[in-house]
C-alpha cells in the first residue's frame, strides 16, 4: 500500500459565503461574496502547481510571494470557481477581490448563474486549492461531475431559458420562484408566470385534454383534422386484438404519457405488440393502440394563433464503422457536448433500455452488435429528443395548409402553446388523406429542438411565447422608488408612499415598521431589507412600490430589483453603523449606498440631497437624471445645477419651489405641511422636499401632489415614531426613532423652537454603533436636558448588560445642566418613570427603542389617566 502524504491544515478557510442576488456596490450581476481567510504558504506541495494545471489547465497561478500571496490566492479562487461553473451555455466571467483591514481575510466576488450551483463551485474550488498546496488527495473529475450534475438539475432549461432571455432582452425583469422552472415575469399587478413552456395563459382545461389522448383525437376528427384511428387497452391481449381490428402496422404507446417515453412504434407481430404494451404500462395505467402512419417524424409548434416553427425529427440512431459495438458507438454520439443526460442541453443522452432492446431485436442486433461499415441502426423508432433523437429545422418548408391545421388544431383543443407531432411523407405538399396525420398534442412541449437544431436555423421561439404575454412596448414593470441614507428614510419612503396612494394605485411600501400594501399590513417589525421587498413586488395587487433600502440588506444580499423608476438619497452625514463589515468611514457607506443610485436608467432621476457632499458626488458618478434639494435655494451644488438646465426643489420664504432650470414655480406653503410643524423643524422640511420630489419625478399630477402633502400628518398612523408629538396632561412630549449621531443632532435643532425650560430626555444607542458614537450622544445630550432616564431596550446587538448606559453616562460626565441621571432596563418603564418626574409645562423628548409599541403606550397612558 503506498504511504499517503502528511496531513496539513487548511491555507484556505471560508468564514462566510453570501449570495448577492441583485445589483450590489461591486456588479449589476449576481455574484458570490467570499469571506476568506489565509494562512500563510512557507511550504506548499512541489508539485502543487502541476496539479492544479492537470485539473483545470485554463487557470494561470500567480508566485506565492509575500508581497502578493493573498491576493493571487484570491485570484486563483474565483478563476477555478468561473472555470467549474463553465457549461454549454453559460459562460460567465465578472470576478474581482478586495482585502479587508485585517491582513488575511479576503474579499474574493465572483459570479454566478444559478446560486446552489455557484457555491458548490465555490466550495470545490476552495477544496482544490487547499488539495494543491498541501498534497492531499482530491478527486476532482469525480467532485466536478458533481457540480456538473446539480447544474443540470437545477439550471434553466432551454425552454424556460429562451423565455427569459427573450424577457431581460425586452427589459422585464424576471424573478425565479423555485429550483424548478417557475418564474416571475414582471413585478406586482403586471406580472405574468412562466413553467417550462407553459404560461399564466395556459388552460389547465386544455393541458387535461390532451393529456388524454383519445379524446384528442376524437375531439380534432370531430373538426375535420386528420388523425390516426385507435383504441384504449388494459392487457397485452386486448392490443394485440385491437391492432388486429385496426390494421398492422400499429403503434402502442402511454394515454398520457410524454417526451415519447414508453412510445413503440411500426409494430407488426403479437410478440412486439405484447412488449410494447408492458413498456407503456411502466409509464402509465392507461394505454393505446393506434394506426402507425408512413412518413417523417415532424413537430410543428403554435404559439398564441401563430405557427412558428418545424423540425424534422429522426429517432436516436448510430451508424456502424464495421469494428465498434453498438454500445461503443453509442458511448462515442453521447460524447457530443450537446448531449447530456438531462434535458438542459441541445441533445439528450442516448440511452438503452426495454424499448430500445426490442427496436435493436427487430433489426437483429443486441448492444454488443457489431453492425458493418455504413449500416444505420435504429436504437428508438420514436424521435423524441428526449430519448436521443435529433432535430432539422424546416420551418420555411411547411405548406400553409399544414400550418392552417397545425393552429386550427391547438385552438381545438384550447392550448395557447402547443406542439403537435405530425406525420407526413412531404411536408411541402398540402394535406390530404394520404400526406399528413396529427399523431399527437403536446402541452408544454419542449422547445429546445427549435432552438438548438442539429440542423438548420435556430428559431427564437422564447420571444413568439413572450409576446402572447406582453404587448408591444409592455415591460412588466410598475414604479419603484428606493430611499436609502443614514436619516430620514422611513419618514421619507412613507410620505411618497402616502403621495403616491393619491392617484388610486395601490402602494406597496417597505420600512423598518414593516410591510403594507395598500391598506393590508403583510409584515411588522424592521423590513427594510431585500426579503420584504420581493414580497412587494410579488404581490399580485401592487400598482407601485415604495421601497427603504437598508446598508445591511444591500451588504449581504443585493438589491431586491434589477432597476428603480427613482432613487432617493436622504443623507450619508457622518456615517452609521460604522466599524461593521468593513465599512469604516462616511465615504465606505456612501459607496454601499449609491447601489440604489447605479439602479437608476439614464431615463429614471436620482433625488439627492444638496448639501451632503458624498451625496452630491453620486449624480457625478452615474447618468441617470439628478434632481437636488435643500432648504436653500442658493447653495452652490443647486445654483450650478439649475445653471446647467437641471431640476431642483428648496424653501424660499416659507414656500416650496420647484424649479427646472431658470424656470421655476411656487408649489406649496410649508404651513400647508404637517410634517413640517410650520417649517420649524428642519429635518422634516428636508424630508418633505425629497417626497415631493420624488413623485414629481414620477410624473404624478401636481394637484394630487399638493392634496397628499397637506394630509400627510405627523401622527402614529402616518409616520409612528417620527417627531410624533403629544401632551400628556400639559407635559409635551416628542417621541422619535432617531438613534445615532446626525439624528440626534436634528433632534436637538428642532427641540430650540420649542420654549419649554425644564427638559427631560428618555434615551438610549443600538449596540452597534462604535463606542466613540455611544459617547459622543451622551455628550450632545448634556447640554440641552435637565434630567436624564437612560434605558437599555431591544437594540443591545451582543453588548454587555448596561454597558451602553454606562457610555452614554460617560459622556454627560462634568454636565452643568444635567441634574439628574437615571439607568433602567427596559425602554417602557423609563418612559413611565420620566413621565412621573415630568411636571406641566415640562418637555420631554423619547428616543423610542420601538416607535408604534412607544406611541401606542402613551396613547394609552393618556386615555387612561
Amino acid at each position: 500500500m503506498s504511504a499517503q502524504p502528511p496531513s496539513h491544515s487548511p491555507y484556505l478557510a471560508v468564514e462566510k459565503l453570501l449570495a448577492l442576488r441583485g445589483p450590489n456596490r461591486w456588479t449589476r450581476l449576481t455574484a458570490l461574496e467570499g469571506w476568506v481567510r489565509f494562512a500563510p504558504v512557507s511550504e506548499p506541495h512541489e508539485d502543487w502547481r502541476a496539479r492544479l494545471d492537470q485539473w483545470v489547465p485554463s487557470v494561470q497561478v500567480g508566485p506565492l510571494s509575500p508581497d502578493a500571496m493573498y491576493f493571487n490566492l484570491s485570484t486563483l479562487l474565483h478563476d477555478l470557481t468561473l472555470a467549474l461553473q463553465a457549461r454549454n451555455e453559460t459562460r460567465l466571467s465578472f470576478a474581482r477581490v478586495a482585502p479587508t483591514s485585517q491582513g488575511n481575510l479576503w474579499r474574493v466576488i465572483v459570479q454566478y448563474d444559478e446560486e446552489n450551483v455557484g457555491r458548490a463551485a465555490f466550495d470545490l474550488a476552495v477544496r482544490m486549492v487547499n488539495a494543491a498546496l498541501t498534497g492531499e488527495p482530491l478527486d476532482v473529475l469525480a467532485e466536478r461531475e458533481a457540480v456538473t450534475d446539480l447544474a443540470d438539475d437545477l439550471c434553466l432549461g432551454p425552454s424556460t431559458r429562451s423565455m427569459v432571455d427573450a424577457a431581460l432582452a425586452r427589459g422585464i425583469p424576471i424573478r425565479r420562484l423555485t429550483e424548478g422552472s417557475l418564474v416571475q415575469l414582471g413585478w406586482g399587478r403586471r406580472q405574468r408566470r412562466i413553467l417550462a413552456a407553459a404560461t399564466s395563459q395556459t388552460s389547465a382545461i386544455a393541458e387535461d385534454i390532451v393529456q388524454d389522448k383519445n379524446l384528442t383525437c376524437r375531439l380534432l376528427r370531430e373538426v375535420g383534422l386528420p388523425v390516426p384511428l385507435g383504441c384504449p387497452v388494459s392487457s397485452a391481449d386486448e392490443a394485440w386484438t385491437a391492432a388486429q381490428e385496426i390494421g398492422l402496422p400499429v403503434v402502442v404507446k402511454p394515454l398520457d404519457g410524454n417526451q415519447g417515453r414508453g412510445v413503440a412504434l411500426n409494430l407488426t407481430t403479437r410478440e412486439q405488440v405484447a412488449a410494447a404494451y408492458d413498456a407503456a404500462f411502466a409509464e402509465s395505467d392507461h394505454v393505446i393502440v393506434e394506426q402507425f402512419a408512413e412518413g417523417d417524424d415532424y413537430r410543428l409548434l403554435v404559439v398564441g394563433k401563430q405557427f412558428v416553427a418545424a423540425s424534422r425529427r429522426r429517432p436516436a440512431h448510430v451508424i456502424g464503422d464495421g469494428f465498434s459495438t453498438i454500445d461503443e458507438l453509442i458511448a462515442v454520439a453521447n460524447q457530443d457536448p450537446r448531449r447530456a443526460a438531462a434535458h438542459a442541453s441541445a441533445l439528450s443522452k442516448i440511452k438503452i433500455d426495454a424499448v430500445a432492446l426490442a427496436v435493436l431485436a427487430e433489426q437483429g442486433f443486441a448492444p454488443e452488435s457489431v453492425p458493418p461499415a455504413g449500416k444505420t441502426v435504429l436504437i428508438r423508432r420514436n424521435a423524441n429528443l428526449s430519448t436521443g433523437g435529433t432535430a432539422v429545422d424546416c420551418t420555411d418548408e411547411v405548406h400553409p395548409t399544414i400550418r392552417d391545421a397545425a393552429i386550427e388544431a391547438a385552438q381545438t383543443v384550447g392550448l395557447d402553446i402547443c406542439g403537435i407531432d405530425l406525420v407526413a411523407i412531404d411536408i411541402t405538399a398540402p394535406l390530404s388523406d394520404r400526406n399528413g396525420v396529427i399523431i399527437e398534442l403536446n402541452a408544454r412541449p419542449g422547445l429546445r429542438m427549435h432552438l438548438y437544431p442539429s440542423d438548420g436555423k435556430p428559431r427564437n421561439v422564447g420571444e413568439a411565447v413572450l409576446n402572447t404575454m406582453f404587448g408591444p412596448g409592455d415591460n412588466g414593470r410598475i414604479p419603484i422608488v428606493a430611499v436609502t441614507g443614514v436619516n430620514g428614510k422611513t419618514t421619507t419612503t412613507r410620505f411618497i408612499a402616502h403621495l403616491l396612494t393619491q392617484t388610486g394605485w395601490k402602494v406597496g411600501l417597505t420600512s423598518t415598521d414593516g410591510v403594507i400594501v395598500g391598506k393590508r399590513v403583510l409584515d411588522t417589525g424592521d423590513c427594510s431589507g431585500p426579503k420584504s421587498a420581493g414580497s412587494v413586488l410579488a404581490y399580485p395587487e401592487t400598482d407601485a412600490a415604495v421601497l427603504e433600502i437598508a446598508r445591511g440588506g444591500v451588504l449581504r444580499a443585493g438589491l431586491p430589483f434589477d432597476w428603480c423608476d427613482v432613487a432617493v438619497v436622504t443623507n450619508i452625514g457622518v456615517g452609521d453603523h460604522l466599524g461593521i463589515a468593513e465599512i469604516h468611514t462616511p465615504g465606505e457607506l456612501a459607496a454601499v449606498k449609491q447601489t440604489v443610485v447605479a439602479a437608476v436608467p439614464p431615463h429614471g432621476t436620482a433625488v439627492l440631497n444638496a448639501t451632503d457632499p458624498l451625496v452630491v458626488q453620486m449624480a457625478n458618478d452615474h447618468p441617470c437624471r439628478a434632481l437636488f434639494f435643500a432648504i436653500d435655494g442658493g447653495h452652490p451644488v443647486i445654483v450650478s445645477h439649475r445653471a446647467a438646465g437641471g431640476r431642483a426643489i428648496f424653501v424660499r420664504d416659507g414656500q416650496v419651489i420647484r424649479a427646472d432650470g431658470e424656470n421655476e414655480e411656487p408649489f406649496i406653503d410649508l404651513t400647508d405641511i404637517p410634517l413640517t410643524h410650520g417649517g420649524l423643524i428642519q429635518f422634516q422640511v428636508e424630508n418633505s422636499l425629497a417626497s415631493i420630489a420624488a413623485a414629481w419625478s414620477l410624473g404624478i399630477d401636481d394637484e394630487l401632489i399638493r392634496l397628499g402633502a397637506r394630509t400627510f400628518t405627523p401622527d402614529a398612523e402616518h409616520s409612528s415614531g417620527r417627531f410624533n408629538m403629544l401632551d400628556y396632561h400639559g407635559v409635551s412630549v416628542i417621541v422619535d426613532y432617531g438613534h445615532n449621531v446626525d439624528a440626534l443632532r436634528s433632534l436637538l435643532g428642532a427641540i430650540q423652537q420649542f420654549p419649554h425650560e425644564r427638559r427631560i430626555v428618555v434615551y438610549s444607542s443600538a449596540g452597534d454603533r462604535r463606542d466613540s458614537d455611544i459617547v459622543e450622544q451622551g455628550r450632545m445630550i448634556a447640554p440641552h436636558f435637565d434630567e436624564v432616564w437612560l434605558y437599555e431596550g431591544d437594540y443591545v446587538r451582543g453588548r454587555k448588560p448596561g454597558e451602553i448606559m454606562e457610555l452614554i453616562a460617560s459622556g454627560l460626565d462634568g454636565s452643568e445642566r444635567v441634574a439628574r441621571i437615571e439607568s433602567i432596563f427596559g425602554h417602557l418603564e423609563a418612559v413611565d418613570m420620566a413621565l412621573e418626574s415630568a411636571r406641566p409645562g415640562d418637555l420631554v423628548m423619547i428616543q423610542a427603542d420601538t416607535a408604534y409599541t412607544t406611541v401606542r403606550h402613551l396613547q394609552r397612558k393618556i386615555e387612561t389617566r
